[in-house]
């Protein structure tokens, strides 16, 4: 196996594990805290990379529409959840599940309106727009390893925000009773608006950073939504160290198999049946993953209370 290969396909499925984990922190906060299943959480992707495209064709910098479009996003996410979202919480999941399926398709033709039905491409600076190199003669794309520094700094200060902060412990106190934090005279609507805030930064966040490589286009957060989901569930709801770890495990597995499995089936199979499910069984992986956590960790790898 060549060593460099296997290095950067390590380092494309960290860089995807970053992604999950900027979606699945901030849905995983909504879910655990608030008890709202969001299937636009991946609608909110999508925006905040088309606002991001916006202000950087229009500021001609990457960086500086990057900046401007994560407290716009905070803001989209704060006045969607006053709207829209503020009458589901005392509805039952499916009354969730069904509104928030709706609120899918409305964002979707609203991009439209605005943006028309192209996707948008966002130009990269010149400093990110190229290579470096790495140990072990890896020569990798700039821009990735950027992205991987920038989730491991959210993380780190998002961490810092829950477990550190007074907002992070309301947060962690409204996760465990809500009811009782609003007895002790705490604005629940306030913090729930807040926490949806921030959640639906995070998930612009990653389609800002995305939409570089894959363009910002219609329906972008759908598909990675699914897995956003799946990531949840193995860290256990809630937890945003839970929601780190599971998203690396995801974004691994799910590049490795893509990259491996396949060759791997080699010793197995003949080549036309080898080619035909490797990449089958390896969308199939991160699934049992989460198949294999639920039975003999039903509250994921981490519970909520872990943080």
């Amino acid at each position: 196996m060549d060593l460099t290969f296997f290095a950067e396909q390590l380092l494309n499925g960290v860089q995807l594990g970053i992604l999950l984990f900027l979606l699945a922190a901030g849905l995983t906060l909504v879910f655990g805290i608030m008890d709202l299943v969001n299937l636009a959480h991946g609608s909110i992707y999508m925006v905040g990379a088309f606002i991001a495209a916006t202000l950087t064709l229009w500021t001609d910098s990457f960086i500086i529409g990057l900046l401007l479009a994560l407290p716009l996003t905070l803001a989209f996410g704060m006045v969607l959840e006053i709207v829209a979202l503020r009458t589901l919480y005392a509805r039952g999941h499916m009354d969730q599940v069904l509104a928030t399926f709706g609120l899918i398709l409305f964002l979707n033709e609203l991009v439209r309106v605005i943006w028309g039905p192209a996707g948008l491409a966002i130009p990269l600076p010149a400093f990110l727009d190229g290579s470096i190199s790495l140990p072990l003669g890896i020569v990798y794309p700039t821009y990735r390893m950027f992205i991987i520094l920038i989730g491991i700094a959210v993380a780190v200060g998002l961490y810092w925000l829950v477990a550190k902060t007074r907002l992070g412990m309301l947060i962690r106190a409204g996760a465990s009773n809500r009811t009782m934090v609003g007895a002790l005279g705490v604005n629940v609507r306030l913090l729930f608006t807040a926490v949806f805030g921030l959640g639906a930064m995070l998930a612009g966040l990653g389609g800002m950073l995305i939409a570089p490589i894959n363009q910002a286009q219609i329906g972008m957060g759908e598909d990675i939504l699914i897995l956003a989901f799946v990531v949840i569930v193995i860290g256990g709801i809630g937890s945003i160290r839970g929601a780190f770890i599971a998203a690396l495990l995801a974004g691994v597995i799910d590049t490795m198999g893509r990259a491996f499995l396949d060759v791997a089936l080699l010793t197995f199979l003949q080549a036309n049946a080898a080619e035909t499910a490797g990449p089958a069984l390896s969308s199939m992986l991160i699934y049992i993953l989460m198949a294999a956590i639920l039975f003999f960790r039903p509250q994921g790898l981490f519970p909520p209370r872990g943080g």
